[in-house]
């Protein structure tokens, strides 16, 4: 108990550092993920293309790789960034093919004539994406986005290893003050507990609320 009590305010600032990483991370997956999803089932063939290759590539490389890749490439073309805001664009690029995928198979689940019936009243590919698929598409894949924002939370961890402060990240501190491992990771993995729950109570409120009833 004394690690918590003693360093309470390393695991606050630990937990902190965790929790705008999911949320940060989580924003730009959702974002590029539903683009990315359009781009699937667009009309264009470039589109298509632009949007296959996307998932293809981030969700066949490993996500330590992808944080390897920024760090080192990115700056190589004069692009200089703070280690968090290159944590949120490796953790958000790298989940947002994961979130592609999952709107992606919602909107295939919206009945075809939906569309057809939009687009003879005029509407274009957009519009008809924005205003009739996709609101449809979300109400099926809020478990499944729910459970990748859960798997976003649990892969910040890797983000201690390139200087970012974060939950996991803490644990070196407290090692080299001397105190137990077994107590140091038990309230490590009891923050990440506490956020994966919360997050997952916040999608069972979304599906209860807006899912659709199977």
């Amino acid at each position: 108990m004394d690690v918590l009590t003693d360093n309470f305010a390393l695991y606050g600032e630990g937990f902190w550092g965790t929790l705008k990483l999911t949320f940060f991370a989580g924003v730009l997956a959702l974002v590029v993920g539903v683009i990315m999803a359009g781009f699937r089932v667009a009309p264009v063939r470039a589109l298509r293309a632009v949007g296959t290759a996307w998932v293809t590539v981030l969700r066949n490389t490993p996500l330590t790789l992808l944080f390897f890749a920024l760090l080192l490439g990115l700056p190589r073309f004069g692009v200089a960034l703070p280690f968090e805001l290159f944590a949120v664009l490796a953790l958000g690029c790298y989940t947002s093919a994961f979130i592609c995928e999952a709107v992606r198979s919602g909107i295939n689940t919206v009945p075809t004539g939906q569309g057809e019936a939009a687009r003879s009243l005029g509407m274009n590919f957009g519009q008809t994406l924005g205003s009739v698929v996709l609101p449809q598409a979300f109400r099926t894949v809020i478990p499944p986005i729910g459970s990748t924002l859960i798997a976003l939370a649990k892969n910040s961890a890797i983000a201690g290893s390139f200087s970012v402060v974060e939950l996991l990240s803490t644990y070196k501190t407290l090692s080299e003050n001397g105190y137990s491992v077994v107590w140091s990771f038990v309230w490590i993995a009891l923050g990440y507990l506490v956020l994966t729950l919360a997050i997952s109570a916040l999608f069972n409120l979304l599906e209860k609320r807006w899912g659709v009833a199977r």
